[in-house]
């Protein structure tokens, strides 16, 4: 069964025939979802080659809200946004029920295979990073659109190992016709990286629940582990409720004091409390200018002059 799908999901002979005629050549599969697939790409115009990502989505797959709700707005949040740490789109193809959606390639993979891989980032190559994250951030929030599902599989990292925001497909408008504050009520990404007012059903702002997931993703960077337990719901509300987590031992010495507050500061589950994004992007360690830890596998060019 799951063969069959795969197979459904991948580019036909048909579909593969016409989008080399406008200089795509789709390659191998790298992610699967749902209701689409991810696969290598290459752009070819005038000699020169791009390397792409293409997500083929198959509307004949998805339930009927997903079509009505998320997936246009997905469509139509890529066409608007263009940020330095936003994956880039390319081009958005349709022939028939599938959706090429082509995009940048991130060479380095994501966050979370970064972490599998060498362990927990060490805190001056993460300041860099999370720097990124909120540049990112703040410029979707300042077009009135909330991300809806930050956690490191959709933190990407590109050739010169810049962060770039991807997957938008929980993303939204916070705002109506009028320009209007609009709570968001759709249960959103993953419960390890909710907000607890996300996870408890209640009507919620879908910034301050990006500041959550983001406060996540930093403790995640600098502990290599999760601060909370997702396995079950309710203990997963009580525990993110009761401040229940905090920095593993061998860390807890060496990681600064403001660093800690700040995690702290934004893992708050009073929304009264937490801390805004535009504090976040202003706040002393974020502020601190920083160069790439030695030793973290990085190339020693790493910069926050290059974006691609």
């Amino acid at each position: 069964m799951s063969t069959r799908g795969s197979n459904a999901m991948s580019p036909t002979t048909s579909e593969v025939n016409a989008l080399e005629k406008k200089g795509y050549v789709i390659s191998r599969k790298i992610g699967q979802g749902s209701y689409a697939t991810v696969h290598l790409a290459e752009y070819s115009e005038g000699g020169r080659r791009v390397k792409l990502a293409c997500k083929i989505f198959d509307k004949d797959r998805a339930p009927k809200d997903f079509l009505d709700k998320f997936f246009p707005r997905e469509l139509d949040i890529l066409t608007r946004i263009e940020n330095a740490h936003i994956i880039q789109v390319h081009s958005i193809l349709q022939r028939g029920p599938r959706v090429f959606i082509f995009m940048r390639y991130a060479e380095n993979g994501d966050m979370l295979d970064f972490i599998r891989q060498n362990g927990l980032v060490p805190e001056r190559q993460a300041k860099i990073w999370f720097r990124q994250m909120v540049q990112g951030l703040q410029y979707l929030h300042t077009q009135n659109i909330a991300h809806r599902d930050l956690k490191c599989e959709n933190i990407l990292l590109s050739r010169h190992w810049n962060v770039k925001l991807a997957d938008f497909g929980f993303a939204r408008f916070c705002v109506d016709g009028d320009g209007k504050r609009v709570l968001s009520q759709t249960y959103c990404g993953s419960a390890a990286y909710a907000a607890p007012e996300v996870v408890s059903g209640t009507p919620y702002n879908p910034k301050l629940a990006d500041v959550w997931s983001l406060g996540i993703i930093l403790y995640i960077m600098v502990n290599a582990t999760m601060p909370f337990d997702d396995s079950n719901l309710k203990k997963l509300l009580k525990d993110q409720l009761a401040r229940k987590w905090d920095f593993r031992s061998r860390v807890k010495d060496v990681l600064t004091p403001v660093l800690t507050k700040l995690v702290r500061d934004i893992l708050e589950p009073d929304i009264t409390q937490r801390i805004t994004l535009d504090r976040i992007a202003t706040h002393d360690w974020v502020k601190r200018e920083s160069h790439p830890a030695s030793g973290s596998g990085l190339p020693n060019d790493v910069s926050e002059a290059s974006h691609s």
